[in-house]
Formats: C-alpha cells, structure tokens, sequence
C-alpha cells in the first residue's frame, strides 16, 4: 500500500512541474507579442546642437547675396601703353604709391625716338624758312606788277589829258580831225593797257595768296609731325595721367616693351563698384535700379543696381553695384567684399529662418517643436519665396510655431524626436 502511495504524489508532482512550464511559456510568448507591437522609443536629441526658428507674421525683405570685389570705374582707370618700342631705363614708382597726374612713374630709352624729334623740328625751321622765301618774292614780283602798273597808270593819265586838249583845240579850228582821232586813240590804247595792267596785279594778288598758303599748309604739317615726335619723346617719361593710385607696374628694368605693351596702371581709388558674383539659380529677379548693402569688412555702404551680366560663368552672374557716399577706410581695388541686393518686400506674409534644406517654392518636411518644449514631430511644410536668411510659409505652419532649422537629415526616418 505505501509503494502505491508513493507513486499517485510523483505523478501529482510531475503534472504541476508540466502546467507550471506551460503557463511560464505562454505568459513569455504573451509578454513578446505585446512588445513587438510596442512603438519605438523616440530617438533623444540634444537641444543645444539644433538650430530653432520660430514662425512670425509681418514684413519680410526678399533678398539675394553674393560676394566680390571693388573693381574701378572704367572712366578712372588708366592704362599707360607703350607708344613706340622702348626699352625701360628706371622705374620711380611702385605699386601702391599714391600718384598725380604729372608724377613720373618710370623712364624709357629709345634713340630712334630722340633722332626723329631733333629731325621733326629742323623740318619745321626748313618750312618756316621757305615760307619766309617765297613770300619775299612773291612779294616782290607783286611790286614789280605795281611799279609798270603806274607807270603804265601816267602814260594813261597824259593821254587822256591831250585828248582832252585836242577836243578844245578841234573846236577853234587849230588842229585837225586826224590829230584828234589819234589822240583818242591812244587814250582807248593806254586805257585798255591799264586795265590789263590792274587785272594782272589782281590775278598775282590771289596767287601769292594760293601760293603763301601751300607754303603755311607744309609747315603746319611739319608742326604736327614735330608734334607727335616731341609726343612720343616726351612718353620716355611715364607719367600716370591721373590722380590716383599706381596699381600695377608689369615690366622691369631693363626690359625691352613693343608698342602697344602696357607698361603701367593707374586707378580712382575714389570712384570704386562693387561687382559681385550672383548665383545663377537666384539672379533672375535681379534688376537695375534695385537697392544693396555692400559689406567691405570694414563696414557697410549702400548701392544701386547699375548692370547685370547678360552672361553666366562658373554658375554666377556678374551684377555691377554703384557705390554712394564715401567709401569706408580700406576700400581698395580688388578688394573682397559681400553683397545683398533687395528684391522686393513683402508685407503681411508667414516667414520663418530659412532651413538648412529645401528649395523655393516647394514642399519639405520640417520637426515643429511641440509646446512643452520636449518633442518635435515631423510635419509637412510648402514653401514660399525665398530671402538670404528667412523664406516664406505658405502651408503647414501657423504664427509662433517653433521648428528645427538646421539639418536634421539623419533623422530621415523618424517622425519624432526627443530635445534633452
């Protein structure tokens, strides 16, 4: 009876082992399936490494930026070419050094240049000389002219004074009719050498005139060629041209320029543009007339939109700033600075920081930091207009919302996030 016993609590015992197995495993597979369907805890980001803006209504300047530099205005910029083949002797002046007009900047050698000058001015002296010549005698045949003009001029006077008197005496009968026709005669024949006589001294008048003038038209030939050889003399000495600032000097001493060579340059430091480098893709709306700030990095002076390059580089766009008021100290050719160029202004729209991401008038998603300040949620956001630093909202967001700006591209895949 006690063997019996013994057996019926074993298997009493093994039954409670097996329920107790069956129902830890069910209470396992329960607990795993209803972790499985648990959401993932939101990812922890730290709020100090995030960039927030928050969401405001009002007016908004709808900009664009470029950098550039100061370039001169072409009207004050001096290029100082060679004018004949030189050699330069000294150079008295070096880049950067402030210059006037007559400063001399470097000497030049040219002995073919010093020949013709000296020949220019003895063929001004050998002009002047045959001038002087032919008006002497010119002169002087003109006077030749004149004296047989009165002498001719009294030949006539005594003949029209006896026929005048034969007249007289033909009327009393003293002379006869023959000896009156042939002193009429002769006054018509003195009258008529007479004439010729002034029509000569006239005819010769108009040709020492002709001719005095072809003699003052080579020497003023021979001036303006002694003009240019005493112009290319005196270009041996260099001289800027302008008040201003010697900016380049490309040649050496000793070195030998071709015509044409440019030797030095000058500039306005004064009268300066901005010329900056638009992007391509945000330069469409840039007109002449709009304003801009220009930055010199030594402070800000305004401008005005006065060209845009019709052309694209290196996905830029070159747009010419003119610079008003005085510029700020510094302010140097070449110079790099930053510009922004006002578009339009906007009034009465929803704008916030422009993002890290997104394009003009699209649709992004963006994390909207919800009002305790602890989680940020993924929403769908439709962009507006663009400016440098702000662009518009057009759905998505309402006034005084706060949202993620910088990049939060790792977080592609998730909708919320946790700011510790």
């Amino acid at each position: 009876m006690d063997i019996v016993r013994d057996e019926s609590v074993k298997k009493k015992r093994r039954l409670k082992r097996v329920l107790l197995l069956a129902g830890l495993v069910v209470a396992l597979a329960g607990g795993t399936l209803a972790v499985s369907k648990l959401k993932p805890a939101a990812p922890g980001v730290d709020s100090g490494t995030v960039w927030p803006g928050t969401v405001l209504r009002g007016s908004m300047l709808r900009q664009v930026h470029g950098i550039g530099t100061l370039v001169p205005i072409p009207a004050d910029i001096r290029l100082i070419p060679a004018e004949t083949d030189v050699r330069v002797e000294r150079i008295l002046a070096l880049p950067g050094t402030q210059v006037k007009a007559d400063t001399v900047i470097m000497e030049l050698s040219n002995p073919q240049v010093e020949q013709e000058a000296m020949d220019s001015d003895l063929q001004v002296k050998s002009a002047l000389a045959d001038y002087q010549n032919t008006k002497v005698k010119v002169n002087s045949d003109l006077q030749t002219l004149r004296a047989g003009a009165a002498t001719v001029g009294a030949d006539y006077a005594n003949a029209k004074r006896d026929a005048k008197a034969n007249r007289e005496l033909m009327k009393i009968g003293v002379i006869s009719d023959t000896v009156l026709q042939t002193s009429l005669e002769k006054e018509r024949e003195m009258a008529t050498r007479y004439q010729i006589e002034q029509d000569r001294i006239k005819d010769n008048t108009a040709a020492i005139s002709t001719q005095l003038a072809v003699q003052q038209a080579n020497i003023e030939q021979k001036q303006a060629m002694a003009q240019l050889k005493h112009k290319h003399l005196d270009s041996l000495k260099v001289r800027a041209g302008i008040n201003g600032v010697l900016q380049e000097v490309p040649v050496q001493v000793g070195q030998r320029a071709v015509q044409g060579t440019i030797l030095a340059k000058v500039v306005d430091p004064d009268h300066l543009k901005a010329e900056l480098k638009i992007p391509e893709t945000t330069v469409k709306d840039v007109t002449i007339g709009q304003t801009a700030e220009v930055d010199t990095h030594n402070g800000i002076i305004k401008g005005i939109v006065i060209r845009r390059d019709p052309s694209v580089l290196n996905g830029t766009v070159a747009v010419d700033i003119q610079l008003e008021g005085t510029l700020p100290k510094g302010s140097v050719p070449d110079l790099s600075v930053d510009g922004t160029i006002t578009l339009e202004r906007l009034d009465n729209v929803l704008y916030v920081g422009r993002p890290a991401f997104g394009q003009e008038k699209s649709t992004v998603t963006m994390f909207k930091i919800e009002p305790d300040g602890k989680t940020a949620i993924r929403v769908p956001v439709e962009l507006g207009r663009m400016s440098v630093s702000t662009v518009e909202i057009i759905r998505g967001l309402k006034e005084n919302d706060k949202v993620i700006l910088s990049d939060m591209s790792r977080y592609d895949n998730i909708d919320r996030i946790r700011l510790e």
